[in-house]
């Protein structure tokens, strides 16, 4: 299946919202999905990280407005 989208012609906005629908449904059969070999490596090498206090993180609403602030 190839699908286009017309992403030249849509907003930030609109993009954003196709890719909250994407993930709202790929996130209802996420039991289905099996992440690459490569998605386990790396988050063990950020949890090392975190244990070494090399990282932080926010919450996820902390995260957004920020996104959503800088994307104005």
């Amino acid at each position: 299946m190839n699908i286009t989208l017309p992403l030249k012609d849509m907003t930030i906005e609109e993009k954003l919202q196709v890719m909250e629908t994407l993930w709202d449904d790929l996130s209802q059969n996420a039991d289905q999905l099996t992440p690459p070999d490569w998605h386990q490596a790396t988050l063990a090498e950020r949890e090392a990280a975190i244990a070494r206090g090399e990282e932080i993180f926010e919450d996820w609403e902390t995260a957004k407005r920020k996104i959503e602030r800088d994307i104005e």
